[in-house]
C-alpha cells in the first residue's frame, strides 16, 4: 500500500483537536531505524517550527524560546538506555503528557546514554503542536491525548544498517544491541498496538509524496 502524501498528514495534524491542555499532540512510533526522526522533523518545519538536531543535542544554554509553535521530543531522550522501554511510560506520560492534558506544563531530565544518567532537564510548555517521536510511544493512554498517531516501519536489514552506521563509533557491540532493543521493540508494540490503531502507516523506505 503507498504511503500517504505529506500534505494528507499534515492537514491530519491541523485538523485535530488538542488534547493536551492547548496542545496538539501527535505521536510517531514505529520500529528503530526506520524513519521517524526524518518525519518528525519534516512535520516540524512545515508546521512552522524548526528541525531538530536529533537526541542527546539539547543545548542547555539555549532551550527551545517559549514561543515557538513547534516542539519534538526524541524517545532516545526518555528511555533509561537500552532497556529503557519497559520504564518508558513513567517519563512520558507521568512527567509529559499527564501534566499537560491538565492545563499545566511537563519537563523531564534527558538520558545521556554515554554517561548512562539524566543530566539536563528539558522543559515542555504548552504549545501550539508537540511531537513525540520514539519506539513505543503511542501506547494507549498517550493516543488518547493525541491529536495524530503515526506508524513508520521498514524491512529489519534496512534499519539494522542505519543503526549500525549511527551507532558503531560509540558501541563495541552494537549489532547485539540492535538485536536486544529489537526483541523488546516487538514486545511493546505487540502490548501496546501501536501499528494497528495508527492514523497511518508510513513504509520508512518509500517516499511520502508532496500531494
Amino acid at each position: 500500500m503507498p504511503n500517504p502524501s505529506f500534505a494528507q498528514l499534515l492537514d491530519a495534524a491541523r485538523a485535530g483537536e488538542p488534547r493536551c491542555g492547548r496542545t496538539r499532540l501527535i505521536l510517531i512510533d514505529g520500529q528503530a531505524g526506520a524513519g521517524k526522526s526524518t518525519l518528525a522533523n519534516r512535520l516540524a518545519v512545515a508546521l512552522g517550527g524548526s528541525a531538530s538536531a536529533g537526541a542527546g543535542t539539547y543545548m542547555p544554554d539555549a532551550p527551545l524560546t517559549s514561543d515557538a509553535p513547534v516542539q519534538i521530543v526524541h524517545g532516545d531522550d526518555l528511555y533509561e538506555g537500552w532497556g529503557g522501554l519497559a520504564t518508558l511510560d513513567e517519563v512520558l506520560l507521568g512527567q509529559i503528557l499527564e501534566p499537560l492534558a491538565a492545563g499545566g506544563d511537563g519537563d523531564f531530565r534527558m538520558w545521556d546514554w554515554l554517561e548512562d544518567k539524566r543530566t539536563y532537564v528539558i522543559a515542555v510548555p504548552q504549545r501550539p503542536f508537540l511531537i513525540i517521536e520514539g519506539v513505543g510511544v503511542a501506547a494507549p493512554r498517550a493516543r488518547t491525548l493525541a491529536s495524530l498517531t503515526v506508524f513508520v516501519e521498514a524491512p529489519w536489514d534496512a534499519r539494522l544498517a542505519r543503526g549500525v552506521e549511527r551507532d558503531q563509533h560509540s558501541y563495541d557491540d552494537v549489532i547485539n544491541l540492535w538485536e536486544t532493543f529489537e526483541r523488546d521493540e516487538r514486545a511493546r508494540h505487540q502490548l501496546t498496538g501501536a501499528r494497528g490503531a495508527a492514523d497511518f502507516i508510513i513504509d520508512g523506505t518509500a517516499p511520502i509524496p508532496d500531494v
